[in-house]
């Protein structure tokens, strides 16, 4: 089933690191860019009507750091606009130097039923350096105003002066505060980001080391009973994020808020990344779209099998052929031989191996390009 995501672009501070659509000297805005995706969702409405929503997902940004009633209002529009399935699954992000009681009863009260909370660190002075606003004691009291419900914890590896100590015992301390999922991401410095000059003078992590880390934060997470489900993402049985699982499986999911993409009908649109832009276009009651292409059926196949092979479960070469039109054993019979050791083919399903997951990329890439 599709899904529905809002993007809330207000921080606090920007992190070192942050590459996303965010604005920490705008959040003054907050209520009058809320009321502009309360509208998008009304203009979106009619040609949605068909459409059953089994997940909301609201992203960021800080989405905890506006107030917590234009949350109950957000999920109020989505309810009045859309039709949502039975037991959807609903998220909104959270970094917990934001979070209070007030606003995690407000949110369980308008339907939100699972967090996502940016633990990054268990170690104040990694906080501390890329820029987090939280220290760990915040995690900790967040996961205590948690205790029960369904939540995720953010990992990050890759970090300057970090060591797989580090790693492990963030890991400990996510899943003993718990977290029933956690992500484990490595660090991408991404150029005019901060952090980017610490990698252009040789400050962060190399490549193998990060290699190393996260194989031993795949290792501890294993021994901690989290199955890796994507090559980020590990969980305990049944706790998969169905919102995420709907991206890798390409399905159809409609975006809100300004940087928002979708895909409705193998169209894929996006929003500006202008606030200002968002606000004038959604106030004279335009959509705020500025770029939008209708993936023919190469891309369709090529996406599948982009987004099947960084999951455990692969890709379905079945389906490939209902999307391509043409046998995947055949198109990629070199591929395939290149990669045979890389690989775990069983029946129709083809998988990268697990231990060869993290360095899914390159081989995906070949895939990509590398047709018989």
């Amino acid at each position: 089933m599709p899904g529905i995501y809002v993007h809330i672009p207000f921080c606090k501070s920007k992190c070192s690191y942050c590459d996303f659509t965010s604005f920490p000297d705008k959040i003054c805005y907050a209520d009058s860019y809320m009321a502009c995706v309360y509208r998008e969702m009304a203009m979106r409405k009619d040609e949605l009507k068909g459409y059953t929503f089994d997940t909301v997902y609201i992203g960021g940004g800080t989405p905890s750091v506006i107030e917590p009633n234009l949350i109950a209002m957000l999920m109020a529009s989505v309810r009045k606009n859309f039709q949502l399935a039975p037991n959807p699954e609903i998220t909104i992000e959270m970094n917990p130097g934001t979070v209070s009681a007030g606003k995690i009863d407000t949110y369980l009260r308008s339907g939100i039923n699972r967090f996502s909370v940016g633990l990054q660190a268990a170690q104040d002075r990694l906080l501390q350096d890329i820029g987090r606003i939280h220290t760990f004691k915040d995690f900790q009291q967040c996961a205590r105003l948690l205790k029960g419900r369904n939540f995720n914890a953010d990992v990050m590896i890759g970090l300057k002066s970090q060591s797989v100590q580090d790693i492990l015992d963030t890991i400990d301390a996510a899943a003993a505060a718990g977290a029933s999922h956690i992500s484990m991401y490595a660090l991408t410095p991404e150029e005019g980001t901060p952090i980017y000059t610490d990698y252009l003078n040789g400050e962060l992590p190399d490549g193998d080391t990060v290699a190393e880390m996260y194989n031993a934060g795949v290792k501890k997470l294993r021994s901690l009973g989290f199955e890796r489900y994507e090559v980020s993402n590990f969980c305990k049985r049944g706790k998969e994020s169905r919102h995420n699982l709907n991206y890798w499986r390409r399905g159809e999911y409609i975006g809100f808020g300004v940087s928002a993409s979708s895909c409705i009908g193998n169209v894929r649109f996006t929003n500006t990344f202008d606030l200002d832009e968002y606000f004038k276009c959604l106030i004279s009651g335009h959509f705020a779209v500025i770029d939008s292409e209708e993936i023919d059926r190469e891309g369709q196949a090529e996406e599948l099998v982009m987004l099947a092979l960084r999951t455990a479960e692969g890709l379905d070469t079945n389906k490939y052929f209902d999307v391509a039109g043409e046998e995947f054993f055949v198109k990629y019979a070199d591929v395939l031989e290149r990669y045979a050791d890389y690989l775990d083919v069983q029946g129709a399903v083809v998988k990268i191996k697990d231990e060869y997951l993290f360095v899914q990329n390159s081989i995906i890439c070949d895939f990509l390009q590398g047709e018989k």
